[in-house]
């Protein structure tokens, strides 16, 4: 979608508005910056690993996904296999992009708005934004106040679906397209990635059947429990569930698994997991190599031994234990591979320490 429809041109205003939040100080684009794919770039909390609300003082539990290529997710649904598929946020418990851009203005620990009705109030302060709505929604649009709040998140979902959020010009995609060749690492780690002899890391992160389909997101946007341990630095009150947390699901056999996510842009939007537990791209790889790799024994970050699963029942032995041990030339190529998944624009990212 062009940057120029009329609706993702409001929704982009809206998007990095401030004053949308509690103390006017936070947009959705604090959470989710444009100049690092999408995510959240301040490391006030805990190195990056969740987000300060507009107080300044409360914190997320979650860390902030990228918003980039949230466009192509599914809505929530169970396959015919009874698989949960989709949805927005981790837990998928927003159908679809405009559910999700709802959400964290009266979230209490994020824009902290007291009602849907107050953000419709910060909208009609501004006499651009009232002409704009009442041109693309309708002169009566702010008649029904529920049903302009639905409009600002309508206009954010539009802004969502624009190509600057779907580049797909990546190394991998130019690759794809003739346009550059691999270097024989990256060459390395993509056979590494796609092959189901020597990885499991297509399990999860390949949506179609064929390695050369020229928009792949990396995701096949189901739901794992992969054993991610707790991150100590949160403190938190009690575990995260994951999917169990969210109001569709009523089945014990679903806690502490979560939405797997896109590998697009991976190398440039860490802190990784669910909860920020870990900082480095190659310290995820090595996380999953502990599982079938003795030698894996202790956490890079912390020097420590992995911590125990933050939810020890579900988790996905199967699919994790479906591969031989790695060596460290193979971790190399495969982090040297993900790499290649980064957005051009976010490339000069990539030479940062």
């Amino acid at each position: 979608m062009s940057l120029d429809h009329p609706k993702a041109k409001l929704g982009s205003q809206l998007f990095f508005d401030p004053n949308l939040s509690a103390d006017r100080n936070q947009s959705c684009a604090s959470c989710h910056d444009i100049s690092r794919a999408f995510t959240d770039v301040r490391q006030d909390a805990f190195n990056g690993a969740v987000s300060l609300g507009s107080d300044s003082i409360s914190v997320g539990e979650r860390n902030a996904p990228s918003a980039a290529y949230a466009a192509l997710t599914p809505p929530f649904h169970r396959t015919k296999y009874g698989v949960f598929r989709g949805g927005q946020f981790l837990d998928g418990r927003a159908n679809d992009l405009a559910q999700q851009a709802a959400g964290p203005f009266t979230n209490p620990v994020e824009m902290q708005m007291p009602s849907e009705s107050a953000v419709v109030d910060r909208v009609m302060e501004n006499p651009v934004y009232m002409q704009q709505f009442k041109q693309v929604y309708g002169a009566k649009i702010f008649a029904d106040k529920a049903r302009a709040f639905r409009a600002v998140t309508d206009a954010i979902a539009y802004f969502e679906q624009t190509e600057l959020f779907l580049a797909f010009d990546s190394k991998y995609d130019r690759v794809m397209r003739g346009e550059e060749r691999f270097t024989a690492e990256e060459e390395l780690g993509r056979t590494l990635f796609f092959s189901q002899q020597f990885t499991n890391c297509n399990s999860c992160h390949q949506l179609n059947p064929s390695p050369f389909f020229s928009r792949e997101t990396f995701t096949n946007y189901e739901y794992r429990n992969i054993g991610v341990p707790v991150n100590p630095d949160l403190a938190l009150s009690s575990l995260d569930e994951g999917l169990y947390d969210n109001p569709k699901v009523v089945d014990p056999a679903e806690r502490g698994k979560f939405r797997v996510p896109t590998l697009r842009n991976v190398a440039v939007t860490g802190p990784y997991m669910h909860n920020g537990a870990f900082q480095d791209l190659r310290t995820v790889i090595l996380f999953y190599d502990q599982y079938n790799n003795p030698m894996r024994t202790l956490n890079p970050e912390t020097g420590k031994a992995w911590g125990e699963p933050e939810v020890a029942e579900n988790l996905d032995t199967l699919t994790l234990t479906q591969a031989p041990a790695l060596n460290d030339q193979r971790v190399d190529a495969l982090v040297a591979f993900l790499k290649t998944l980064t957005d051009q624009r976010y490339e000069p990212l990539l030479e940062q320490p």
